[in-house]
């Protein structure tokens, strides 16, 4: 503020001896006086848009903060990545409903002496899922699953703090353009969206069915669409973070780079279908029905593919279609990375590109691999929670592929 203002006073000082020179004096010493005072005003105000402390050269980012923008991205991905395992953890180890309440503040303090354990453990003793699946839990058996839960709960509240408070610093430095303050306000936007959703989620298997003995569970739909969100939120993060980190590649835009690119494209939303079908699979423990590959009890199509009707409640509700489908997204997934692969081989990329391709290509063998064993070994728990990382992982490699085969800007 002082500077500002000393600026402003030299200015109309300069001003008023223009002025003065002009109206008296006399006419050589005023011609002098002049050209001095001019020459150094212009000599001032080139330092001063030159300088970076100037206020077009805050809003300007440089390569310093596209590094550590990128960076944050990256970081925030790879939390978020977390977040997503964690939760496939919980859901697996049948935790996800010990924590029958949800306060953003009050539920940031665990249970500290015996007491309060046992409020919290006759709390969740009120709902469906302790009368029905486990009357015989003992209260070291639900610290345990209330301490997967609040463990996903507290990294998602740190995932969101990783996320607001560098935007909140990065803003105030000036370091954002107009593009990336619109994606750093949806990203913010949507991590809080996240963690409502998940909430959401678990009311459904808080929620008294009164005729039905069935286990209780989340909805896989809520299922799905929190799973289907974190997945949207990684991505939009870690395509972020590698625009910001790598340079676009100066690439011959010929007819078969378009092909790749197209191919490319498709592949990951078959990448993406496919993992956000095995939320509909965990929801309805699916893995479980057929233990069997490739066939379905000796059979290549099952006899209760189609048992529900409506016929499209079966896509969603039958877990035998759902397990199904599932084999199939992942099975087309695999074919179709496998043509890309070979298709890319007749193209010149530039390194990178080319280990994207080729590490896309070694992931999806080993996710299919990890998928066939977890089915036929019963769905154990170390096993899925792999399964599900290579998922993840196999999405990575396809966003890294489709960042390098960008197009340049025109």
């Amino acid at each position: 503020m002082f500077i500002l203002t000393l600026r402003s006073c030299l200015t109309q000082g300069r001003v008023q001896a223009l002025r003065f020179i002009q109206s008296g004096g006399g006419r050589q010493n005023s011609l002098q006086w002049k050209h001095t005072l001019q020459k150094r005003w212009k000599s001032t105000t080139v330092s001063e848009m030159a300088s970076p402390s100037g206020a077009a050269a805050r809003s300007v980012p440089n390569a310093t903060a596209n590094k550590a923008m990128g960076r944050w991205m990256l970081l925030c991905s790879g939390m978020v990545g977390c977040a997503v395992l964690l939760g496939g953890i919980t859901r697996l180890t049948e935790s996800g409903l010990s924590m029958v309440s949800w306060h953003i503040i009050k539920e940031m303090k665990p249970p500290s002496n015996q007491e309060e354990w046992e409020a919290e453990f006759n709390k969740y003793q009120q709902f469906p899922e302790f009368k029905i699946l486990n009357r015989d839990m003992t209260l070291n058996e639900f610290k345990f699953i209330w301490f997967m839960e609040y463990s996903h709960r507290m990294w998602g509240r740190a995932v969101g703090l990783a996320y607001i408070l560098p935007a909140i610093y990065f803003w105030r430095k000036g370091w954002f353009n107009r593009t990336m303050k619109g994606r750093v306000l949806f990203l913010c936007s949507f991590v809080c969206f996240q963690g409502l959703l998940g909430w959401y989620m678990v009311k459904s298997g808080l929620e008294e069915k009164p005729d039905s003995y069935d286990v209780p569970r989340v909805s896989q739909y809520r299922l799905a669409a929190h799973l289907g969100s974190a997945l949207v939120l990684y991505c939009a993060s870690f395509w972020t973070g590698l625009s910001l980190l790598f340079p676009r590649q100066k690439l011959l835009e010929t007819r078969q780079l378009l092909k790749l690119r197209t191919f490319t494209h498709g592949a990951a939303g078959l990448v993406f279908l496919t993992a956000l079908s095995g939320a509909f699979v965990a929801g309805l423990d699916a893995g479980l029905v057929y233990n069997s590959f490739p066939k379905m009890a000796n059979r290549w199509i099952p006899d209760d593919l189609l048992a529900f009707s409506p016929a499209i409640r079966n896509v969603f509700e039958n877990p035998t279609t759902v397990q199904f489908n599932h084999r199939i997204l992942g099975i087309s997934s695999v074919a179709a990375i496998t043509g890309l692969y070979f298709y890319s081989r007749r193209i010149p990329l530039p390194r990178r590109a080319r280990l994207a391709v080729n590490s896309l290509l070694a992931v999806a063998y080993l996710q299919v691999t990890l998928g066939i064993s977890t089915l036929l070994l019963f769905v154990p728990t170390s096993l899925a929670a792999t399964h599900q990382s290579g998922s993840l992982a196999l999405l990575t490699a396809a966003i890294w592929l489709m960042n390098e085969l960008r197009r340049m800007p025109k």
